[in-house]
């Protein structure tokens, strides 16, 4: 397939009218250019041209991933994008027509490479690493586990290695983190980072093409390090799914090793059959969590250093208390006030970023639906048994432990708590209280599940 710079253009064009709304997107879309495109082991490569090393940085980090999308819509062959400094001079924006050469010539901001491209895979993040992550009590044990693996790759019983939680929390990072040592150190074995959706799409590439020998020579034969990012999506296909843990058998078989990423345990992954939960269980599973405060404000302030940004202590303390849901959102609120403080001009004080960051004040710190997610996650059970009307042990201690933290720490009537667990009596939800109270003193494991649950609560509402 012959990529143009007409159909670049018409990607361009799709993307404005879909964020009309979004000046800040046309400022940085704009000025990039199509350069060429050619076929390259049965992939299309799409060159596309940035007027500098800065509006390279910006665009992988921030629109690499809308502009994949946007062509995989109009775009039926596999392909990958690479994005170039060109020098030439990006244009005035209509909207804004100092903004984008203000930001430009801006010496403070990091200029960094893009990404190399693993071969064969999703983009390996060369500023992932060991020494870019910032380690907390919610992250140690995952952190841990994943520097011992990529010390001595398929060398252990850590195999294969499984990092689970929620969304936004670093698996990511982790699993990068793990190819770049693996790199460094063992230059030797071939590594191949891929996300379960590029996996998934491959596949049925293969299918429709009927080139399955060569899905199947690429992924089982032609590596010595599978790391696959959000694997919980391979729920979706049942043949995909077949494919996928033949090739982990082959891999587990050679003693090859096999790092992992989920936001959710095995058990809880929709469609997986017992045969294959066991597989992903039989190695090494840890969890990454929410940090804590102390490690969100440290995180914070190290994401500050790293893109030059000069924050008053009052700010960094003011970002990290309401950035409560993710690291991701975390980041994302510091490059908010970033480009915020840029464009308008404005040096970064604690009212502007109460003014940039005003949703957030405005948002319900915590409610009963955020509670059932916690100690759903916290017991390791799916949120839909929490809700049911099942007695089965498992379920009742963790519905009593949710139904004991509503009335704690939302002052939740009887009746209330009820409806939130599809109307039971509340008499039930006075009895379950008188459990939970009962255990703490009398059950160390509960104790300990409250506990972390607890500081999770207090990490989200800062009391």
């Amino acid at each position: 397939m012959e990529i143009s710079s007409s159909f670049w253009n018409s990607i361009k064009s799709k993307m404005k009218s879909r964020n009309e709304s979004n000046k800040l997107l046309a400022t940085w879309l704009d000025p990039i250019e199509y350069v060429q495109s050619h076929s390259e082991n049965g992939r299309v490569k799409f060159t596309l041209g940035v007027p500098n090393a800065l509006h390279q940085y910006w665009v992988v980090q921030n629109l690499s991933e809308k502009i994949s999308q946007e062509i995989s819509e109009s775009c039926s062959d596999p392909f990958e994008i690479e994005f170039v400094v060109t020098g030439h001079k990006a244009p005035l924006s209509p909207e804004n027509p100092h903004a984008l050469h203000e930001a430009m010539n801006h010496q403070e901001l990091p200029v960094q490479p893009a990404p190399k491209e693993a071969r064969g895979g999703d983009q390996l993040k060369s500023e992932w690493t060991f020494s870019t992550f910032v380690v907390g009590k919610n992250s140690e044990f995952a952190h841990a586990a994943c520097f011992n693996v990529a010390g001595n790759p398929g060398g252990d019983d850590y195999n294969p290695l499984l990092i689970y939680g929620p969304a936004g929390m670093g698996k990511s990072h982790l699993l990068h983190a793990a190819g770049n040592h693996i790199r460094e150190h063992f230059p030797h074995l071939r590594i191949l980072y891929i996300s379960a959706e590029r996996f998934m799409n491959e596949y049925i590439q293969s299918t429709r093409h009927r080139t399955m020998a060569e899905f199947q020579q690429k992924f089982r034969e032609s590596y010595d390090v599978l790391m696959v990012d959000d694997i919980q999506l391979l729920g979706k296909g049942e043949s995909t799914r077949e494919e996928f843990f033949h090739t982990l058998n082959t891999f587990l078989d050679r003693r090859k090793q096999i790092i992992l990423a989920s936001d959710r345990m095995p058990k809880d992954i929709i469609n997986l059959e017992d045969r294959n939960r066991t597989r992903l269980e039989r190695g090494l599973i840890a969890d990454i969590v929410m940090p804590d405060l102390e490690t969100r404000i440290a995180i914070l302030r190290y994401k500050a250093e790293q893109f030059s940004i000069r924050l008053p202590e009052e700010v960094v303390h003011y970002i990290a208390r309401i950035s409560k849901r993710s690291v991701r959102e975390l980041e994302g609120n510091l490059k908010r006030i970033k480009m915020f403080s840029e464009l308008q001009g404005l040096h970064i004080e604690l009212e502007l970023v109460k003014k940039i960051l005003s949703h957030h004040e405005t948002q319900t710190p915590l409610t009963m639906d955020e509670i059932q997610r916690l100690v759903a996650d916290q017991f390791a059970i799916k949120l839909t048994d929490l809700k049911s009307t099942s007695r089965a042990k498992p379920i009742v201690v963790p519905r009593q432990v949710c139904m004991y933290l509503m009335k704690k720490y939302l002052d939740k009537s009887f009746v209330d708590i009820g409806k939130a667990f599809g109307g039971k009596d509340h008499t039930t939800v006075m009895n379950a209280l008188t459990r939970v109270r009962h255990l703490q003193s009398t059950d160390q494991e509960i104790f300990k599940h409250i506990d972390e649950l607890e500081t999770q609560i207090h990490n989200i509402t800062g009391v």
